[in-house]
């Protein structure tokens, strides 16, 4: 593999690793409809709060999401209007690949021989 290649693999596999948790996903799609509390994300995707906390410190961790906060609230959101696109462009693939990615041993995780 080019170097200059295999220098840009990491980073992206650092990212799709952070959007490939299903909990996540679900977090990041939500916020790309609009800013959202924890108390409204628990309600709207059925996940405990101690679940969304944990998930949100990691997507922010990574750059991915941010908050401000007004009074005694935090409204999160997405920092890279991208993340959408990103989101956008996954849906046309899965579309035209009949998604057949979900029939994919090595996308459930099991290793390729």
């Amino acid at each position: 593999m080019r170097a200059d290649i295999a220098a840009g693999v990491s980073p992206a596999a650092a990212l799709f690793h952070s959007l490939g948790d299903e909990t996540r996903l679900r977090i990041v799609a939500r916020l790309a409809l609009g800013e959202a509390r924890v108390v409204d994300l628990t309600a709207e995707l059925g996940l405990a709060q101690s679940t969304v906390s944990k998930h949100l410190a990691c997507l922010r961790d990574c750059g991915l999401v941010g908050y401000r906060a007004q009074g005694r609230q935090s409204f999160y959101s997405l920092t890279r209007p991208e993340l959408t696109g990103l989101l956008v462009a996954a849906e046309h693939l899965l579309a035209a690949t009949g998604h057949a990615v979900a029939l994919c041993p090595a996308g459930a995780g099991e290793a390729v021989r």
